[in-house]
Order: C-alpha cells, then sequence, then structure tokens
C-alpha cells in the first residue's frame, strides 16, 4: 500500500487539515454521485476504487484510535450498504474488463 511519509520538518499550513478533508469529502460525494462508474473500470484506471478508499478510510480511523468495520467505512464511502449500492448499480464486469484488472493488478501490490 501506498502511504505518504510526512517528513517532520514539513510544518502544514494552519488550515491543510481542513482542505484535505474538504477535498475528501468532495471526492466522495463525487464518487456517490458517479453510479456508473464502475469499481473495476476504477482499479484498471487508477488502481483504486471505492473499495480501496473505504479500508484506507477505516484505517485511517484506526490509526485515529477508533475501531470503525468495514461495512460502517463501506457505508460512509458509498453513501449506503455496500450490497445495496452492488444491486442498484453494479454490473457484470465484462472479458475485457477483468483481462485488463489481471493484467493490472499485479501492478497495484
Amino acid at each position: 500500500m501506498l502511504s505518504a511519509a510526512p517528513n517532520p520538518q514539513d510544518e502544514k499550513p494552519s488550515h491543510q487539515t481542513e482542505w484535505e478533508a474538504a477535498a475528501f469529502r468532495r471526492l466522495v460525494a463525487h464518487l456517490q454521485a458517479r453510479i456508473d462508474v464502475q469499481n473495476i473500470d476504477m482499479m484498471n484506471l487508477t488502481g483504486f476504487c471505492r473499495n480501496c478508499l473505504s479500508r484506507w478510510y477505516r484505517e485511517a480511523a484506526q490509526e485515529h484510535g477508533t475501531e470503525l468495520s468495514d461495512f460502517d467505512a463501506r457505508v460512509a464511502i458509498y453513501g449506503m450498504p455496500y450490497d445495496d449500492w452492488k444491486a442498484l448499480h453494479q454490473n457484470e464486469a465484462t472479458a475485457t474488463q477483468k483481462a485488463e484488472f489481471a493484467k493490472t493488478i499485479k501492478s497495484h501490490d
């Protein structure tokens, strides 16, 4: 997993955390609105998907002392339970998408 290692000599501007949080909320809102964008396409193009983002969210909560279930983390990202989102919006991956995923997943370890 890639993570930005903080440099102790770098000081954040006083409101940087708020900017980062606002950008994250905007990304989540964008992904919730773009139900046409399939997770497999995100993985094939970017190396992450909504599930990855929900895992990172859960891990960040845990790093800060808050236990968060996978279910609750996914609700935070999807805006609903994951199984509901899948039933409403997820299409069966095509053979082409699956083949691309098989090639690209190796580079996302």
